[in-house]
């Protein structure tokens, strides 16, 4: 299982994902709502929509089933379906996933997938809005 916000998908999510699939038979996706994505984030997110963002996200070939949740974590989820991986990215460590006690108490293990973090989608909206601005002073111009 993996899971996130997947607000603007970029080349991080795509290596977390893959190598997420490669540690079982099926990946489940759990995609942060709409409102679980703005308590997260903040005013303004999400970018995409959660319908978007499930279609797309359905796109994927290393998906094998999406849910969707409400929560800011995904312990309920992972109490429930009990994988036998939880994958997160490269932003964290074994000790600093925040459901390590919930997946180490029904006998899961964490896996740590993606590779070098290189991108996040904060930093992408910045660099979007910081070239719309330049454009915009050159067109007044």
């Amino acid at each position: 299982m993996a899971n996130g916000c997947f607000d603007l998908i970029h080349i991080g999510h795509v290596r977390y994902l893959q190598e997420a699939k490669k540690r079982g038979d099926i990946l489940v996706l759990a995609l942060n709502s709409n409102s679980s994505v703005c308590k997260l984030k903040g005013k303004g997110r999400p970018i995409l929509k959660e319908k978007e963002r499930v279609e797309i996200m359905t796109a994927f070939s290393c998906i094998d089933y999406v849910t969707v949740f409400s929560e800011t974590n995904v312990e309920h989820i992972l109490k429930t379906l009990k994988p036998d991986y939880h994958a997160k990215g490269t932003d964290y460590t074994v000790n600093t996933v925040p459901e390590r006690e919930t997946v180490r108490k029904y006998g899961g293990h964490i896996a740590i997938t993606g590779g070098p973090k290189v991108r996040n989608t904060t930093d992408i909206i910045a660099d979007i809005a910081a070239k719309t601005e330049n454009n915009d002073k050159r067109s007044r111009t």
